[in-house]
Formats: C-alpha cells, sequence, structure tokens
C-alpha cells in the first residue's frame, strides 16, 4: 500500500463517545427499529455499551441470518431518527481546532457507517480534514498509518488497540463506557477526563516533542 505524505501533525479522533454524545440518537434509532420489526431491544442497555461495530449489538437482538438485513434497515432510518438529537461533547470542536492551529490535520475514524458518521459532523460543525468509517478496533490502523496519524484519541479499549496497531500514541478520553483506571489498564499513554484537556495536553506534548 502507498501511503500518503503526513504533515508535521496529524491527529485522529473516534467519533461516538469521544467528539460526540450519540446515545440519545442512537437510543431512538434503536426504538423505532423495534418498533418497525416487532422485535424487543433494550435500548438503554445498547447505548452503554458504543464502539464495537453495528453487527454486533445487532445480534444480541435477532438471529443470526437477519443480522445483516436489520443492520441495513438501522442503517436507513439512522438519518431520520438519530442526527437531530445527538450532541457535541465538550471540548470536541476546540479539540479539532487545537489541531489545526498547530499546523496539523485532523481526521475521524470510526466504526460508524461513514455516511451516517459525515452527517453528524456535518450537523454539529465539527470541521475533521479526514472521515473514514466502518473500521474497529485493530483495523482503525489502516486508516491512521494510511494518514500518518502520530497521535490517535478514543475513548474505548479498542480505540487503544487500534492507536497501538498504528503505532500511535494512544490519548483517550473518559467520557464512554470505559472510566479512567480501565482505559490505563488497557494500554492508554495518556488519560484525559474529557476533550476540554486536550488543547491543553498537545501543547504540551508539542513542546516535549520539540525539546526532543
Amino acid at each position: 500500500m502507498a501511503y500518503s505524505t503526513a504533515p508535521a501533525l496529524t491527529v485522529g479522533f473516534d467519533l461516538d463517545m469521544t467528539l460526540i454524545d450519540s446515545r440519545p440518537g442512537i437510543h431512538a434509532c434503536y426504538t423505532a427499529l423495534a418498533e418497525r420489526t416487532g422485535t424487543f431491544i433494550d435500548a438503554d442497555l445498547a447505548v452503554t455499551r458504543l464502539g464495537p461495530p453495528l453487527v454486533e449489538e445487532i445480534g444480541n437482538w435477532f438471529p443470526a441470518e437477519r443480522v445483516e438485513e436489520m443492520a441495513g434497515l438501522y442503517r436507513s432510518l439512522y438519518p431520520s431518527y438519530a442526527v437531530t438529537g445527538t450532541l457535541a461533547l465538550p471540548g470536541a470542536r476546540e479539540a479539532i481546532d487545537a489541531v489545526r492551529e498547530a499546523g496539523g490535520r485532523s481526521l475521524v475514524v470510526t466504526a460508524k457507517y461513514e455516511p451516517n458518521a459525515k452527517l453528524h459532523l456535518d450537523h454539529l460543525d465539527i470541521r475533521a480534514d479526514v472521515l473514514v468509517g466502518d473500521l474497529w478496533a485493530e483495523q482503525k490502523a489502516v486508516a491512521l498509518r494510511e494518514h500518518g496519524a502520530d497521535v490517535y484519541v478514543g475513548d474505548h479499549e479498542g480505540d487503544v488497540r487500534g492507536a497501538r496497531a498504528a503505532d500511535a500514541l494512544s490519548v483517550t478520553v473518559a467520557t464512554g463506557p470505559f472510566g479512567a483506571d480501565e482505559l490505563r489498564a488497557a494500554g492508554a499513554d495518556v488519560v484525559l477526563a474529557d476533550l476540554t484537556e486536550f488543547p491543553r495536553w498537545l501543547a504540551g506534548h508539542l513542546e516535549r516533542t520539540a525539546r526532543g
């Protein structure tokens, strides 16, 4: 694979529960899917374990032979039910801006279906330079390496695994299903409370890097 030439700084970000709180919108979408299919789905439970690919969650509620069909239906419902109810997490836009102000480039690498991920970024005016969807855990390393990411920011142990596989610094935020201690135990290099701490951390990181 031919990799692109990266600028001096490239920072990757996860989407769900890192940049955005998608729980209200995803809850509404699972509720709509349950109503459409007549199948019980515990939406309250489903939104506590965001991160892995959609088909894994769908597989908890539908037989294996219907998972792909139901995932497709969920994705088709998503724009109507999940976008407007989703919020930017505190510091999300400022984190992206901090990368740009440092002369770098930002990319969002997410397990979410890419067209739906783009709807979130557009609706919330989160202006990342690159978006890559449909990648989870170690698969994220493909996009991180292709775009030369130095840092990957996420909220899930799967994000730590992706950063490790890409030889990128793993920066985590305790805004998702994993607490700070769990993220450290998973191997994160840096644990922040949330993205409001990211600009200061980035400034310090770049200063330390410049000093060698």
